[in-house]
């Protein structure tokens, strides 16, 4: 086997890696701010909770 051939397949291999890593990273950061949009969110009041009352049945 080349010199050249290999030193291209640990290249590639390498590229695979840091991109699976980089992947891995930006997916954590964005759980992490997904949480924190989460907790910070306050619930919507109801557009029409205790303005009317239907009475029909």
């Amino acid at each position: 086997m080349e010199i050249s051939s290999m030193m291209g397949k640990q290249v590639a291999e390498l590229q695979r890696t840091l991109s699976m890593n980089l992947l891995k990273s930006q997916m954590a950061t964005q759980a992490a701010q997904v949480t924190v949009m989460m907790k910070d969110m306050q619930p919507a009041p109801h557009p029409s909770k205790g303005h009317a009352v239907d009475v029909k049945g």
